[in-house]
């Protein structure tokens, strides 16, 4: 929302401040003002000059050298402008002054450009005429100025006056951040209502008056709404013997300020009134409307419709049109038809202000692929009993600058129409609130000066219908604070019963996966939870397989971004394929990655969200180091016992003899493996790279913080050591589970030392050997009772066809 200080002061006259003190005030007081710019900026010593005489420059065929009038003196100027005569009355910036810049298209100087008297080929010029260009606009803003040269004022223009004043360039353009709340705030009326409440200044808002020729519209036009539910209010006005052309520099100034292009005087009103009072509207060539009745209706589906610009929509039933008694002739709240466009010879002219619903003009612009400056302000959602007002403004425009005749009478459909709220007004209450101590005199004053009348004897406050954001009593406390002052509430403590803040038990377990994953040397990738339906190939996933069920994104950005993600591991690998591409050596990534399980497909209910701990690495290491972070973890997430690893997983995605699924309790909390290295290749991984994922949510329900004190043991240690000979298809998981079942409460650790393959040993055999500690609490262990379990473990490991080295 940007808005002139010049068309501000219309509606508060009073107001006298810097820019930089009406941003500061403006936005302490609740309307956040980003930043503004001065339209005289680097613009000095610029006056209207008159041109007395010209003359060939007697060494330069493209220059020519003026004697110019500038009120207390002839100065000699060289141009090199050929669109100049004598007589012509032209911007002239003086010995000393300032430009913005040129007319080249480049940026324009932050300090603009200072001219000097000098010479040109010879001759002295004692300053310069300007382009508008020159003057930091462009001929967008100003139709009247030539494409390429001076800029020539009217005749009746002053000599030796101000240039820029002449220009209406001296003013102020404000852009503010308005919350999409405060539908009031995108309006010049709404902003200066807040400007003058926040400067103690008047503010004056005239009602239009509109004379009439005596008729009535009634008599020649009708509206019937048959869509109640998406046009609350629909309001027209006629307009006779119509006079096309440009409409006055005022209006033309105060529209391209607000960066608006001025058309001319019909087009220009229409806009004029969408920014002064926040209502769009739309003009329509009564010789286009069949029947002369207007029917607001849903579009039939499937149906084409040509707009203003060219081009054809395509329309469905969710879509509100304006029509006449034979076809569409406007989509309503976004663009006119092409159909019922206004041409120069128009003679009269229907005009529209409607209310329509803001939710549909959002989605019908969006289905459209079309977003105008009307859509923009109706989907915030207008106030339908300002209408009236907006579209009696137009015609009193059409009066004021004499370009057309008003009929009389106004046709104004609408249903039930809103009236002012009433809120409780409780100033004790107000003050505890915001924590201050406002006497009741001073909150109705805040809230009068912004229109909102206050009924002390019913303790109610009356709410305007344009302040839609107010609906209780926290808003009204709102109110009386911005205007009090922020700055001015004094910094108190909290009252109540304090809660020390903490992190879920959900959120700690996963605080505790990064630190893991950090402390052993991993970067934290965050990849996108959109994937692509090639992934599953990639990974070798079969087609039956139930990963492949994905959510579809409706709007994708792209086939590679047209599902959520089954599987956390297309992101991972292809944030490992871009390092090993980029030829860095060593990397290890994790990732708390969501994946999105869906019940069935297409889906009829939310997916499964889950949260998976992804740990993946190329370089250094191998699949038991990637084991070893995986344990440490669920050592660290308090899980009691050790997890298992089965071997036999159906895991495409990995090397056939360098992969397990981890169960704990029978229950599967992740996978782990080498890739395989046609996976490998389709990512472009040159090395073998390694992947681990951990269920997070099966590891949150089984993980605790319950750790006990143990001291110190007081009882010594008993260690062993043994080793066994096996064929290589046995793990040393089921080496462990042996040592684990035999040890029973005696044993307190066990560690694998060494696995050797070799000469020393049967073929198809392997020798692992372990380090095994027994501890009692109670007493000193006698080597009986130690021999007694070691006896029992040989005899289970012999029945597992182990047999022990000697």
């Amino acid at each position: 929302m940007n808005t002139p200080l010049s068309w501000i002061k219309a509606f508060v006259p009073d107001l006298d401040c810097t820019a930089q003190q009406y941003m500061d005030a403006m936005t302490l007081s609740g309307s956040k003002v980003e930043g503004y710019r001065a339209f005289d900026k680097n613009l000095d010593k610029i006056v209207i000059g008159q041109i007395l005489s010209i003359a060939p420059h007697p060494d330069a065929d493209k220059l020519i050298v003026c004697q110019v009038n500038v009120g207390k003196e002839t100065v000699q100027i060289v141009t090199g402008a050929h669109n100049v005569s004598e007589g012509d009355k032209v911007p002239v910036v003086l010995d000393g002054g300032r430009v913005a810049g040129g007319h080249d298209g480049g940026p324009l100087p932050d300090d603009g450009i200072k001219i000097k008297k000098g010479k040109l080929r010879g001759v002295e010029s004692f300053g310069m005429m300007c382009a508008i260009e020159e003057l930091g606009s462009t001929k967008e803003f100003y139709p009247e100025a030539p494409e390429d040269g001076i800029y020539i004022f009217p005749e009746d223009a002053e000599v030796g006056a101000d240039a820029i004043d002449a220009l209406g360039m001296r003013d102020v353009d404000f852009e503010y951040e308005i919350t999409s709340n405060r539908v009031d705030c995108f309006s010049i009326i709404g902003i200066a209502r807040e400007a003058a409440a926040t400067f103690g200044c008047d503010f004056i808002l005239k009602k239009p008056a509109v004379t009439g020729d005596g008729d009535d519209i009634a008599n020649h036009f009708s509206v019937e709404i048959e869509a109640p539910d998406l046009c609350r209010r629909f309001t027209a006005r006629m307009i006779r013997n119509v006079k096309i052309g440009p409409s006055p520099k005022w209006m033309q100034r105060r529209l391209a300020a607000c960066g608006i292009r001025p058309i001319n005087n019909l087009v220009d009103i229409t806009n004029y009134v969408m920014k002064e009072y926040g209502q769009p509207m739309h003009a329509y060539d009564m010789r286009t409307i069949a029947g002369n009745k207007i029917i607001v209706r849903r579009a039939n589906d499937g149906d084409e419709f040509i707009t203003l610009d060219g081009q054809t929509r395509k329309l469905d039933h969710d879509m509100l049109m304006i029509c006449d008694a034979e076809k569409e002739i406007g989509i309503a709240g976004i663009m006119g038809g092409q159909n019922s466009m206004i041409i120069e010879d128009v003679d009269t002219v229907l005009f529209e202000a409607a209310c329509f619903d803001g939710t549909n003009v959002r989605l019908s612009s969006k289905r459209l692929g079309m977003r105008t400056d009307a859509s923009s302000v109706f989907e915030k959602g207008i106030d339908p009993a300002g209408v009236a007002e907006a579209i009696n403004r137009a015609c009193e425009l059409v009066e004021e600058l004499g370009c057309g005749e008003v009929v009389g009478g106004i046709i104004d459909e609408h249903g039930e129409l809103p009236v002012p709220k009433e809120i409780p007004f409780r100033p004790d209450w107000i003050n505890r609130f915001i924590g201050t101590d406002i006497s009741e005199a001073d909150m109705v004053r805040y809230l009068e000066k912004i229109e909102l009348k206050v009924d002390l004897a019913a303790s109610k406050v009356i709410v305007p219908t344009w302040r839609q954001d107010l609906e209780q009593e926290a808003d009204i406390a709102e109110e009386v604070a911005r205007f009090y002052g922020y700055d001015n509430i004094p910094t108190t403590l909290p009252r109540g019963e304090a809660t020390a803040g903490k992190l879920s038990f959900k959120l700690r377990i996963e605080e505790l996966a990064r630190k893991v994953a950090q402390f052993a040397g991993f970067d934290q990738a965050m990849t996108y939870s959109f994937d692509s339906p090639k992934t599953f190939d990639r990974l070798q996933i079969p087609a039956d397989d139930p990963v492949r069920k994905a959510v579809e994104i409706s709007n994708p950005l792209g086939e590679d971004f047209s599902i959520m993600r089954t599987l956390p591991l297309g992101g991972i690998l292809t944030s490992l394929a871009l390092n090993y591409n980029h030829r860095n050596i060593d990397v290890k990534l994790y990732e708390l990655a969501h994946i999105y399980l869906p019940a069935q497909v297409p889906v009829t209910e939310l997916p499964d969200e889950r949260v998976q701990f992804v740990l993946g690495f190329y370089g250094e290491g191998n699949f038991f180091s990637l084991k070893g972070v995986v344990e440490e973890f669920f050592t660290q997430a308090g899980l009691k016992k050790k997890p298992a690893y089965i071997a036999d997983a159906a895991l495409p995605f990995f090397h056939p003899g360098r992969k397990a699924e981890i169960e704990y309790d029978g229950r599967k909390i992740g996978y782990m493996g080498e890739l395989h290295p046609t996976v490998a290749e389709s990512y472009d991984i040159g090395e073998r790279a390694y992947i681990a994922v951990i269920d997070m949510p099966v590891v949150t329900e089984l993980a605790s913080f319950d750790i006990k004190y143990r001291g110190v043991a007081k009882y010594p240690a008993v260690t062993r050591d043994i080793s066994v000979m096996m064929l290589k298809e046995v793990t040393a998981a089921q080496i462990e589970g042996a040592i684990e079942k035999c040890g029973g409460k005696l044993l307190e650790s066990y560690e694998l030392f060494d696995v050797y393959e070799g000469a020393q040993i049967l073929t198809g055999h392997k020798s692992m050997a372990y380090s095994i500690t027994f501890r009692a609490k109670d007493h000193t262990l006698e080597d009986a009772e130690v021999n007694r379990i070691m006896e029992k473990l040989f005899k289970t490991l012999s029945g597992m066809g182990i047999e022990l080295r000697s």
